[in-house]
């Protein structure tokens, strides 16, 4: 086995280049919420279109999770015409599947018994709620279609590319949501629902006509003498869309516990002003998995550079928040650009600094994704996402049932505690892949040479 102290392989500017338009990628896509919502609140009856706004897209999102790690899987298995033409046929079997099922949901009596039966909404909140459904349709199909081309991209290093098509869907976002709020008179939750819809599907078309190319070259690239059938796509990917939908249950968990809290409302309140924050800084952490999985090398040649740009970019991402929370900026956030008073604005000093962590927790989880997915080992993922929800289920337990501690605080501690328990469950599966690979070097070892460079 080759030693770690002779391999190696990219440059930290050759990986910051590679990796930074994903990171603005992640950072463009993280405005859209805010500038929906911003519309929508200049809307008449901003309560009830925000609500039914919220309800539509929550749908969206979970009939969105088959798809969305298509992205993960077209940078690790599509490298010659084959494999790219049996992942495409794939997708388009899951887009066909998960379209036809959001149109069943759209269909009237259906909706109506999702929106007033189980989630209790009123008629005025449940009828804009199903227009604003309907105009979401095409949402989960141009999510998946571009995050397949968009990884075909970054496989081949096009990561600007990428950002380009990001910028395409926040452009018209942005001109179709402003359009229909000044010329138009339909409701809020519809200009919101429209609006997204318009953004994702011309970015699925410019990045389908950006990636001509890569298409052109991966289809033309000889066969590795490995296929890749239907089954061996299956038990690779359904692990992951299976993790798509237990992270999607983390914030209905965490609701569900908070109504029930001490300081229910305000805890409830102040949890996504704390995360829309706290996203900022995890955003950069986020956008490594891609990176990582693209740039490893089928030997993992550039192993050791990448493991230590992702715990310099883990440990920078968290050291800012960190000490944001401990100066007076923090609490000038939270006043003065997110408008919270009063008790609501000392509620956050505390949580903010907890979920402090969170920012290196997500870069070291996205780091060791990109190791199992290179590996094709894809089931400890889910079973890591599995622990965490666990472990926020019990620390929200515990904390509000027999500590009676205030809700946002049992959050911000359940949140890191379970995200710490992922990490510390997938280093086993990913310590046994780069020990197969010749990395044996401690991590006492790693992070003294890490921190002396």
């Amino acid at each position: 086995m080759p030693s770690s102290e002779n391999k190696t392989g990219l440059s930290t500017r050759q990986i910051f280049a590679f990796w930074l338009p994903l990171s603005f990628t992640w950072l463009m896509m993280a405005a859209e919420a805010p500038f929906i919502t911003a519309i929508i609140g200049r809307i008449p009856d901003a309560k009830y279109n925000l609500a039914a706004y919220g309800v539509a897209f929550s749908i969206a999102l979970l009939v969105e999770a088959p798809v969305v790690m298509i992205l993960s899987a077209s940078v690790a298995l599509v490298n010659d015409r084959k494999k790219y033409i049996s992942l495409r046929n794939f997708l388009f079997t899951i887009i066909a599947a998960v379209t036809i099922l959001h149109v069943f949901i759209n269909v009237p009596f259906i909706f109506k018994f999702i929106a007033r039966d189980i989630l209790k909404l009123n008629s005025q909140i449940s009828s804009l709620a199903h227009s604003s459904s309907i105009l979401m349709v095409p949402w989960a199909g141009a999510i998946g279609y571009r995050r397949f081309y968009q990884g075909i991209l970054i496989r081949q290093g096009k990561t600007k590319k990428v950002a380009a098509g990001t910028f395409v869907r926040l452009f018209v976002m942005s001109v179709t949501g402003i359009f229909l709020f000044l010329f138009t008179d339909i409701p809020g939750a519809s200009v919101g629902a429209a609006s997204l819809s318009a953004g994702v599907v011309l970015e699925a078309a410019a990045t389908r006509f950006m990636s001509i190319r890569a298409v052109k070259k991966v289809t033309s690239d000889p066969p590795d003498g490995k296929t890749l059938l239907l089954r061996e796509i299956i038990s690779f990917y359904y692990p992951l869309a299976l993790t798509s939908y237990l992270i999607l249950g983390i914030n209905p968990l965490l609701t569900f516990f908070l109504a029930k809290s001490r300081m229910s409302i305000e805890s409830l309140a102040v949890l996504p002003v704390i995360n829309a924050l706290v996203f900022i800084f995890r955003s950069f952490g986020f956008s490594f998995q891609e990176a990582g999985l693209a740039l490893l090398g089928a030997k993992y040649e550039n192993f050791i550079p990448l493991r230590n740009f992702v715990f310099k970019l883990g440990l920078i991402t968290s050291v800012i928040p960190a000490v944001l929370s401990i100066t007076p900026l923090s609490f000038l956030w939270f006043k003065h650009v997110s408008f919270l008073s009063g008790e609501l604005l000392f509620l956050t000093a505390i949580p903010f600094a907890i979920l402090s962590f969170m920012p290196a927790l997500t870069s070291l989880l996205a780091w060791q994704r990109s190791v199992l997915v290179n590996s094709r080992l894809t089931y400890p993922i889910t079973v890591a996402t599995a622990m965490e929800v666990i472990v926020i289920a019990l620390v929200m337990l515990v904390a509000i049932k027999f500590f009676d501690i205030v809700g946002i605080y049992a959050a911000a501690a359940a949140v890191v505690l379970g995200r710490a328990a992922a990490n510390a469950y997938l280093f086993i599966p990913y310590r046994k892949i780069v020990s197969s690979h010749g990395y044996r070097r401690n991590f006492y070892r790693s992070y003294t040479k890490l921190t002396q460079t």
